[in-house]
């Protein structure tokens, strides 16, 4: 073969070789690693995403849950995996929070890890007990202008959750103090006991707990109201701009082939769509959403300098 025939042989394996590689993708079951522990809201929202995956793509996607470390445990199985296809990743707003307080981290989050598709975006909610006597977000902003450093919410440091919390201080001019906890789920107790004053909690969590009758939900934290609770108002309404959402997304090894990470962001982006997932979705208190790469990319590098500014600008320091 002369030089012409080899370029152009080179040049259709260029044009044709990656969606051939990706024509009988997946032809065994996908590890789903999800960085969260069984059980939580992200665990049912991953459930209903390999559902989809599963049936879009005709193969097992099979869940692996590896929470711990604000999912740095979980990301760094992932980044350290073949980039064949058969490892994705199910993360959350921690993958952006993460870099910016843990500094040595053993992998580059925004390196190591490719964008495939956003797949919800969830609201918070805050919830106070009601021993405090506040049914509104002014009258608790008043209350904590008049008792400086006396009151404080729950939040495991470092989470979505606390850089609510503590943009709620900045914007707002109140000084409520954080108790860390290891995670919400242990915060719950305390909170209905009233040995806690405050949370901002998952929007499902924070309503579940209001249904107790020991606590009292005081507004959403996205820009909007939310369908899940229109009765509740944005905080925005009372602390303009404020806006803090959590979000969960998928993400695979860096070096995966181009063509498989489009087919599953076309697999997700049509599941997303599906009225069942939009149903059990909406139970949930999350937004289906669905992206391409690209856009996921552009997203996760927005809310990454996002969360830079908030996280300087609410005077967290990083742990490590």
């Amino acid at each position: 073969m002369n030089l012409l025939g080899r370029l152009a042989l080179i040049a259709g394996f260029l044009v044709f070789g990656l969606p051939a590689y990706s024509a009988g993708y997946p032809e065994r079951p996908v590890r789903f690693i999800v960085a969260f522990p069984p059980g939580g809201n992200a665990d049912l929202v991953a459930r209903l995403v390999g559902q989809k995956l599963t049936e879009g793509l005709g193969r097992s996607f099979v869940i692996d849950n590896r929470g711990g470390a604000s999912g740095a445990i979980a990301e760094e199985i992932t980044a350290r995996s073949a980039p064949d296809g058969y490892t994705i990743l199910l993360v959350s707003i921690a993958h952006v929070i993460g870099p910016i307080l843990n500094k040595k981290l053993a992998y580059d989050p925004m390196k190591d890890l490719l964008p495939v598709s956003l797949v919800v975006s969830v609201p918070n909610v805050l919830i106070v007990h009601r021993s405090l006597g506040v049914q509104s977000v002014p009258e608790l902003i008043a209350l904590a202008k008049a008792r400086p450093g006396e009151l404080n919410y729950a939040a495991a440091r470092g989470t979505s959750l606390h850089i609510a919390g503590e943009l709620f201080n900045t914007m707002a001019g109140v000084n409520i103090v954080n108790v860390n906890y290891k995670s919400g789920g242990l915060a719950v107790p305390d909170l209905e006991a009233g040995r806690v004053h405050m949370a901002f909690s998952v929007i499902t969590t924070g309503l579940s707990l209001v249904k107790t009758g020991r606590t009292r939900a005081l507004a959403v934290t996205s820009a909007k109201r939310s369908p899940a609770a229109p009765e509740l108002p944005a905080m925005s309404e009372f602390v303009p701009g404020y806006e803090t959402t959590g979000w969960q997304g998928i993400l695979v090894p860096a070096a995966t082939p181009r063509a498989i990470v489009a087919r599953l962001s076309e697999v997700l982006v049509k599941g997303m769509r599906a009225p069942d997932v939009r149903s059990k979705l909406g139970a949930l208190g999350a937004d289906p959403v669905g992206t391409t790469p690209e856009e996921f990319a552009a997203f996760r590098s927005a809310e990454l300098a996002k969360m830079t500014k908030l996280v300087a600008k609410a005077g967290i320091k990083p742990e490590y």
